[in-house]
């Protein structure tokens, strides 16, 4: 139910005339957290966003450093990051056609902070992807990563009646907290900060569909998640962390 509401949900941004294209209504609405990224980030950066998808989260960047490179290995989300691109009209943000899985199209030491949000747990192989990020990381940058929690009281009832409890089934892997840090300190980074993203729901799927119907609705519901999730981190849908090269 929740994988097809995100789907309709993505569908009826665009059918409702919220976009020209198929997004997510949650990259139509103007939350903070959503940007937790940009407290970490400053005017001299230059930065990668590594699975960058639509550059949703590139051109929010592009404001606060002074250059950014999104790069995704899907052509059609990166023809609607061009046309972002085009109607934002930033100078100081280019896209970049490649599979960090097969290949890496930068210097080492190029960038002062890698973005890789809601990306690593699709990865295969993730820890190779982590110590290539960490190559082209400078000695002094930053990771600022997310990644899915799979110990939410949720999760464990899906499994416990049989079903499939990953929040995406293209998932490879879902995290416990412990087994997230452990993972990026194989790939060469040490964890500098964590935080809980929001409430992990059984009825976030209704909430992205009313999303679709409403942004000013699905605001409302994301802030009662992201109240919940900082009450209850346990049951957070996933982890936002700052990461350091070790």
């Amino acid at each position: 139910m929740n994988r097809r509401g995100k789907g309709l949900a993505v569908r009826l941004v665009k059918y409702t005339g919220k976009s020209p294209h198929f997004i997510h209504p949650k990259h139509l609405v103007s939350l903070p957290w959503t940007a937790w990224y940009l407290a970490h980030l400053h005017p001299s950066d230059r930065v990668l966003d590594v699975g960058c998808a639509n550059g949703t989260h590139t051109l929010r960047v592009a404001g606060r450093c002074r250059s950014v490179v999104g790069v995704d290995y899907d052509q059609t989300q990166l023809g609607v990051a061009h046309a972002q691109l085009g109607v934002a009209g930033a100078s100081n943000v280019a896209f970049v056609l490649a599979d960090v899985t097969t290949g890496w199209p930068f210097r080492e030491k190029q960038f002062d902070a890698v973005l890789c949000l809601d990306v690593i747990e699709h990865l295969v192989p993730r820890g190779e992807v982590l110590r290539t990020i960490r190559r082209g990381l400078k000695d002094d940058g930053r990771l600022l990563i997310s990644a899915p929690n799979r110990e939410t009281a949720w999760r464990r009832r899906l499994r416990e009646a049989g079903l499939f409890a990953f929040s995406d089934p293209d998932h490879k892997v879902e995290y416990t907290r412990e087994e997230f840090t452990e993972e990026l300190e194989r790939g060469g980074f040490r964890v500098e900060s964590l935080q809980p993203a929001v409430y992990d729901t059984p009825w976030a799927g209704l909430i992205d569909v009313l999303g679709g119907l409403s942004l000013a609705l699905y605001r409302r519901l994301a802030t009662w998640k992201r109240q919940r999730a900082l009450t209850t981190p346990a049951e957070s849908t996933g982890f936002w962390v700052v990461a350091r090269p070790r």
